[in-house]
């Protein structure tokens, strides 16, 4: 269970400098996205190293199914019910130990994620970027599928962490999702779906989404330790 006493000290250490900082990180990211949306937009040296990069990748050795099926685990159909599932076991696990607010975090994870589409829509038809060689249209920044990735994947271990005792294995599943989001990423490229600044994109998107919902669970975790400490024997 994630409310033993040791827990909650270690959980209620610095949680103020804790939230600062994801504050910090995400408002840089946002500064990055924002000059890098400005140069996805101009016929720019920027914009032209990233279409040389493209080609670079398509060329790689990596065969064509493969890529295929990483890009496919950008899928709306294969990520969220992956999400889904992990909402559901944690709310199980959570509503199992009497946990307050037991709904909250997976709750909080979907809501997330439905924040996806919300944004990335708009921006891609704000932006209007054309796709690589052979791809229809434009809107092609920044990538749906990688944020789909990012977040439905990212969301999932999230809300797992917390249920981990063992640190290697903590260290373990965030490592294999930070592999498979670049996977998910390199695999769009290589296909020529996306242009590399695509996902790069959607990475900082994604990762201020992901420190929005971090500060939100930390704070749920540690007010529900709170509670769950003062309640009588």
């Amino acid at each position: 269970m994630i409310s033993d006493p040791e827990s909650v000290r270690r959980g209620e250490s610095s949680p103020d400098a804790g939230g600062r900082a994801r504050v910090l990180a995400s408002f840089g990211l946002l500064l990055l996205f924002g000059l890098l949306t400005w140069q996805v937009s101009v016929d720019g040296a920027v914009r032209r190293a990233d279409e040389r990069l493209a080609r670079v990748v398509e060329g790689s050795r990596l065969p064509t199914g493969a890529a295929e099926f990483l890009a496919d685990l950008g899928n709306i159909a294969v990520a969220v019910p992956v999400l889904a599932a992990v909402a559901a076991y944690v709310a199980w696990r959570a509503r199992r130990a009497a946990l307050p607010r037991w709904w909250l975090p997976p709750l909080a994870a979907l809501v997330t994620m439905a924040a996806v589409p919300l944004l990335v829509v708009p921006l891609k038809e704000a932006v209007g970027r054309t796709g690589p060689p052979g791809m229809a249209g434009d809107g092609y920044y920044p990538s749906g599928h990688t944020a789909t990735a990012a977040v439905a994947y990212g969301a999932a271990v999230l809300l797992l962490l917390p249920w981990l005792r063992n640190r290697y294995l903590r260290r373990e599943l965030t490592i294999a999702c930070l592999l498979l989001v670049a996977a998910v990423s390199f695999g769009l490229v290589r296909r020529g779906y996306h242009w590399p600044l695509d996902v790069v994109g959607s990475w900082f998107l994604s990762v201020v989404l992901l420190l929005g919902l971090a500060t939100f669970l930390t704070r749920n975790r540690t007010g529900t330790s709170s509670s769950t400490a003062t309640q009588p024997k």
